[in-house]
């Protein structure tokens, strides 16, 4: 398999991910802005929607969407506990924490990067933000991770959000069991790999 990615981009929960589960995987770093990957390939020739991550299986296809990538490579790691046995309650609620992870944290975080977007539009997405990881922060001051005491595919993607917010400006330190969480995931080996491998440590 190969990722494309963006060094700590969203794309970093599937590098982790891949890591955990034990495959034998290429990465290659892709410039959003001319849509070029590091060997000089026309990244939208390989994604036509032009953003990352998106995985080239074994048998040629490509998948995108950063849910459907860790729910894929979870399924393909059954013994790796990176996501609860499907069909289960557990594993609904999985679902649940990507999909809130996915639109009510990555989509606004990502948002704040952009510069053409006004200072007070920003601060009003910070109010509304403030109130979803207040929902984080309660859920995780009752468990370790999001579903259950082992990490899953959610506390990767979650991980790698909540590590943007001091650089939009929002202080995570209001969120002392968030702080703790990331903390837990950043001290796993997989995440220190991917970390090292993408140049952020």
């Amino acid at each position: 398999m190969k990722l494309y990615y963006k060094a700590g981009a969203c794309s970093l929960a599937s590098h982790i991910a891949l890591i955990e589960a034990g495959f034998d995987f290429t990465i290659e770093a892709v410039d959003l802005a001319t849509k070029k990957t590091e060997t000089g390939a026309d990244f939208l020739a390989i994604n036509p929607k032009g953003y990352i991550p998106a995985l080239v299986l074994d048998d040629g296809q490509v998948l995108t969407e950063g849910v459907a990538i860790l729910l894929y490579l979870a399924s393909q790691a059954p013994d790796q506990s990176l996501a609860p046995a499907e069909g289960t309650p557990d594993y609904l609620r999985l679902v649940e924490w990507l999909v809130f992870v996915a639109t009510e944290l990555h989509k606004s975080v990502a948002g704040m990067f952009n510069p053409a977007i006004p200072d007070e539009v920003k601060e009003l997405s910070k109010v509304t933000l403030r109130r979803r990881f207040d929902f984080a922060e309660q859920a995780l001051a009752k468990s370790p991770y999001l579903v259950g005491q082992v990490p899953s595919v959610a506390d990767f993607y979650l991980f790698t959000v909540v590590s943007w917010l001091p650089r939009v400006g929002i202080d995570p330190s209001a969120w002392p069991s968030l702080v703790a969480h990331s903390a837990r995931v950043a001290a796993l080996p997989s995440v220190q790999e991917a970390l090292k491998a993408e140049k952020l440590v």
